[in-house]
């Protein structure tokens, strides 16, 4: 059995939840064989090391970090990472990165290994909104996203990003902004490892 590990954040910027944690909670009491979970910081650098040396640790076949990105209303794989650093609000420690690479000298861009067309038409057909992102921004989601692609290069490991909508309890939080259903979004991460795992 392929070794999956899936990571999500905390809870930034004033927010009291973020879905990709309630995610990866939800997914570590699954049951799901050779699954490993970790919630990571909202702090550039940090989560970074922190994502790479869990690697280290749990050597995997598959790693599928998650994110909240507001205002998007279905799941959404990213297709790529670049390399900037370029915050328009603090990270939990305070940090705000202006126009950065996050490894020095290193490749502008590295796409998703992860099978995104697969996942998406997947998800889709469990009835679940769903569709390939060209932009996972450049905050801390994209950072680790850019840091992860960057360590998996050459190691035989299917490697991604996906963020998904506010869950429908952060509404008051985030007024007028889509949300989606916590259960939703848990079922198509799940479909998104078994589709990785192939």
């Amino acid at each position: 059995m392929s070794r999956v590990f899936v990571t999500g954040f905390q809870p930034f910027h004033r927010a009291s939840s973020n879905p990709s944690e309630a995610i990866v909670h939800e997914l570590a009491n699954s049951g799901i064989s050779g699954l490993f979970c970790e919630v990571l910081p909202v702090v550039f650098g940090e989560s970074a090391s922190r994502l790479i040396a869990k690697i280290e640790e749990i050597k995997p076949d598959v790693v599928i970090s998650l994110g909240q990105a507001e205002g998007r209303n279905q799941i959404t794989p990213e297709r790529v990472a670049i390399n900037l650093d370029d915050a328009r609000i603090e990270d939990n420690a305070g940090n705000m990165p202006s126009e950065l690479p996050i490894v020095k000298d290193g490749e502008g861009a590295y796409f998703s290994t992860l099978p995104i067309k697969e996942i998406v038409t997947s998800i889709q057909s469990e009835g679940i909104p769903a569709g390939i992102s060209l932009s996972a921004g450049t905050f801390v989601c994209n950072h680790i996203f850019y840091r992860l692609q960057h360590h998996c290069m050459g190691r035989g490991i299917k490697s991604g990003f996906i963020h998904v909508p506010l869950m429908e309890s952060q509404a008051g939080e985030f007024p007028g902004l889509p949300t989606m259903p916590l259960t939703s979004m848990i079922k198509a991460i799940k479909v998104a490892i078994e589709v990785s795992r192939q």
